[in-house]
C-alpha cells in the first residue's frame, strides 16, 4: 500500500521590501506628500524611536505586502482601510505619536506619557472570553 502524496502548500509571495525600514524609507516616505506643519499634521525622522509609530507603521507595511498582491481591489482597500487611518492618526499634530516632535527639527526626546494602568484581577483573564489561552502568574 502506498503512502498519500504530502499535501502540497502552495509557495507564499515573497515580501517586496525586505523590512519595514525599507518600505518607510523607499516606499511610504517617496509616496506620501503632506504639508507638515507641525500644527495640523507632523511626521517625525526618527519615526523608529515611537513605539506607536513602529507598530502603526508595521501594520502598514505587512498590509500593503498582502494586498499589493490582488490586482483588482488591492490598492483601494490599502488606502481606505489602512494607509489613511493609519497615516491619519500618525501625524495628528496634537494627538498623535510625535506631536512632541517637529517634521524639520526633527526628535523631542520629551517623550508623551502612556497610558495609565491599574492592576487587573487575575481571574479575569481565566476564561476565554479575554485570552486564547490560559495564562500563569506574572
Amino acid at each position: 500500500m502506498t503512502e498519500p502524496a504530502p499535501e502540497v502548500q502552495p509557495d507564499e509571495e515573497p515580501f517586496y521590501f525586505a523590512d519595514l525600514d525599507e518600505f518607510v524609507v523607499d516606499h511610504l516616505s517617496q509616496l506620501i506628500r503632506r504639508r507638515l506643519d507641525g500644527q495640523r499634521r507632523t511626521w517625525c525622522p526618527a519615526w523608529w524611536r515611537h513605539p506607536e509609530a513602529l507598530s502603526r507603521l508595521d501594520a502598514i507595511w505587512r498590509s500593503w505586502e498582502h494586498l499589493r498582491l490582488d490586482s483588482a481591489l488591492g490598492m483601494s482597500t490599502w488606502w481606505l482601510y489602512h494607509a489613511d487611518p493609519h497615516l491619519a492618526a500618525l501625524m495628528d499634530a496634537d494627538d498623535g505619536p510625535f506631536a512632541a516632535c517637529d517634521p524639520i527639527d526633527g526628535h523631542t526626546a520629551h517623550a508623551l506619557p502612556t497610558l495609565p494602568t491599574e492592576p487587573s484581577d487575575p481571574t479575569m483573564w481565566a476564561g476565554t472570553a479575554f485570552s486564547v489561552r490560559p495564562r500563569g502568574p506574572r
